[in-house]
């Protein structure tokens, strides 16, 4: 080989390194599998604040609930990915196991072995509905999606055998009609069916804060609160933009026979600043209600 030839051939390996190089810096830098795995978020563990108990937001990996749909090695798998509006349909799913395998056995959390939140991804048409379980372990409940566009699906529940609870998101296509509907501005009171619900508190991101809520109707406080899964209350928190989930629970327990209210309070930790839709379940004169509120937490 002539020695220009040879200096040809340098140089074109030169580039041909250069280029590679470059290519995998940029492969690097939009990595999807790195892009995806979020920063970890400072985690809270289960505290106490004035007697209230808080069910935490998150897990002791940083984890927020919700916005996966796999954890810990189990998997919420829904039979169909896509729905029709204004159809009555049967909602069915199971909850793959590490060993592949649908779970068949739980720990009840709150009198259930599982909690299935349906909201639409604007935060409109929030449902808490309990479906059964068959032999198989496969769940399923009459269902109902209302309007058309992506909705999200929340599995909460523990596993018998594993020492904590999950919380597993999906979204689903509904077909119909769409009309996004704007997220309401922060309001002190929720007025719906008779009944007003004000909210009290001042969260902080990053510390337990106490929200209460008063419900009254008609001007006059309710003091016959029913127990509904075990307490006077049940609180879903999502946050807006990702829809990562907050499940709390009020410290009192409630038997059967008892009475609360008019106010139900919770130990909460909002992981972030921001603003979050909060819905509170509370059941009254034989009917559970929904109180929806708007919350902008600060830094």
């Amino acid at each position: 080989m002539s020695r220009a030839a040879a200096l040809r051939l340098g140089a074109f390996a030169g580039a041909l390194a250069l280029a590679f190089g470059a290519a995998f810096a940029i492969g690097s830098a939009v990595d999807p599998v790195a892009a995806a795995d979020p920063a970890p978020a400072q985690a809270h563990g289960n505290e106490e604040m004035g007697g209230m108990a808080e069910e935490a937001g998150h897990d002791a990996g940083g984890q927020l609930p919700g916005l996966a749909v796999s954890d810990a090695g189990y998997t919420l798998s829904p039979a169909t990915m896509s729905f029709r509006s204004g159809a009555k349909t049967q909602l069915r799913f199971t909850i793959q196991g590490p060993d592949g395998k649908p779970v068949t056995t739980y720990t009840k959390t709150h009198e259930k072995d599982l909690h299935l939140i349906v909201v639409r991804r604007d935060l409109s048409g929030f449902h808490h509905v309990h479906p059964t379980m068959d032999a198989t372990g496969a769940w399923s409940i009459p269902f109902t999606f209302t309007t058309g566009g992506t909705w999200r699906l929340y599995a909460d529940f523990q596993p018998a055998g594993l020492d904590k609870k999950l919380t597993l998101g999906t979204d689903v296509s509904v077909s119909g009609s769409f009309t996004p509907v704007p997220l309401p501005k922060p309001a002190g009171t929720a007025s719906f069916t008779g009944y007003d619900v004000t909210l009290e508190g001042n969260p902080v991101a990053g510390h337990e804060s106490e929200l209460t809520f008063r419900v009254s109707r008609g001007g006059k406080p309710i003091t016959d609160l029913q127990p509904y899964l075990g307490a006077f209350g049940h609180l879903v928190s999502l946050r807006s933009g990702d829809l990562a989930y907050l499940h709390n629970h009020p410290a009192q327990h409630a038997e059967p026979g008892m009475k609360g209210g008019p106010s139900i309070s919770f130990g909460t930790t909002f992981p972030t600043a921001g603003t979050y839709r909060l819905y509170l379940d509370f059941q009254h004169a034989g009917a559970v209600h929904t109180a929806e509120f708007t919350l902008r937490v600060g830094s």
